[in-house]
Parts: structure tokens; C-alpha cells; sequence
């Protein structure tokens, strides 16, 4: 009787098994960060020091959530797999084109085209969306500099809080009004550095 000879089939039987490794490192990522919070959760309960701390930077100011995916990613890696991607490019170019700008308030006003496409003009999150004062329908998005983008008079966006957006991804549109204004540590930015 001839028997079938296993190590011909060894790497086949080897691609259908999921890759240890990853999960492993996943399940390391998750332990780390769960002792870190218990730690921190324990220390905040017996440290008075620590809670004055805690109240007085983390709840009384706003939390940098760029900065702490920057630092997550770049100590304990994504949840995810990186997964290469190829032939990809913007849908379009990420410069904001516009006829006229004028100062406004604490950012500027641009006079764009009818239905404008919005860009993003840099990586961040979406931190804001809502109405704000002499702005209108505002997205907020915060880059991993700390510097939040304002873009002002947006409608029709499918950007959620908490989003993670690209460089020259779509914020929204507007028509005919486009307002932008640049801040970083509560302090507005010159317009200048940022628009041609």
C-alpha cells in the first residue's frame, strides 16, 4: 500500500493555522495596558498627591488623544496588523484652493468655488464637531503637533468624533465660505504660516 508522505503537505497545513505570534503580541499589548491602568487606578485611590494631579491636568484641561495614540503606536504598536497598501493615492491634491482670503476674527475666511471638497490639511483626529460663534458648522481636527485645524461653515461630512483622518482626506464641503483658524496651547495661530 503506498502511504501518503505528510511533508508535502506541511506548508499547506501550516497557512491554514493562524500565525501565533500576532496573537500573542496582542494579547501582551492588552495585559500591558491593563496593568497600567490598574496601577494607575490604585495609585489615583491611595496617593492624594497623585489625585490633585490627576483633577487638576486631566479633567480640568482637554486630553491630547493624537499624542496618546502617537505614543501607544510607537511603544506597543496598532491593534491591527499593518497591512501594506499599494498603488494608493489621494483622491486630490491636498492644498486648498480659494479666490480670495481676508482676516476673520481669529482665523481667515476664504472665498472658495460653489460645493467645495474640503482637505484635510493635515493627519489628526476630529476632536470637535459641532456650531461654534461666527464660524458656523465647525470640524476641529488635531494634528500630532498639537495643533488643531478649525475648518468653519462645513456641511455634508460623514467624519465622526474621534475619527482618524489623513492628509488631503475629505473634511467636508462648503460653499462659497470656507473658515479656517489655527490654535495650539489655548494661543491662536497666525493664518500667514499656513495659507499661501
Amino acid at each position: 500500500m503506498n502511504e501518503i508522505d505528510l511533508s508535502k503537505y506541511k506548508n499547506i497545513i501550516n497557512r491554514s493555522k493562524p500565525k501565533k505570534n500576532y496573537f500573542r503580541g496582542l494579547l501582551i499589548r492588552i495585559m500591558i495596558v491593563i496593568i497600567l491602568f490598574l496601577s494607575i487606578a490604585i495609585s489615583y485611590k491611595s496617593n492624594t498627591k497623585l489625585k490633585e494631579y490627576i483633577d487638576k491636568y486631566i479633567y480640568s484641561d482637554s486630553i491630547s488623544f493624537t499624542k496618546i495614540k502617537k505614543i501607544y503606536n510607537k511603544y506597543l504598536g496598532g491593534v491591527l496588523p499593518k497591512i501594506k497598501e499599494e498603488n494608493t493615492s489621494l483622491v486630490f491634491n491636498e492644498k486648498i484652493n480659494y479666490n480670495s482670503k481676508e482676516e476673520y476674527y481669529d482665523g481667515v475666511h476664504l472665498k472658495v468655488e460653489s460645493s467645495y471638497v474640503v482637505p484635510s490639511m493635515e493627519d489628526g483626529m476630529v476632536v470637535f464637531i459641532g456650531y461654534k460663534e461666527h464660524y458656523g458648522n465647525t470640524i476641529i481636527i488635531e494634528s500630532l503637533d498639537g495643533i488643531y485645524y478649525w475648518y468653519g461653515n462645513i456641511s455634508n461630512t460623514s467624519l465622526k468624533i474621534y475619527d482618524y483622518i489623513e492628509k488631503g482626506s475629505i473634511v467636508g464641503e462648503v460653499s462659497n465660505d470656507l473658515y479656517l483658524v489655527f490654535s495650539k496651547d489655548d494661543k491662536y495661530l497666525d493664518y500667514e504660516e499656513y495659507i499661501n
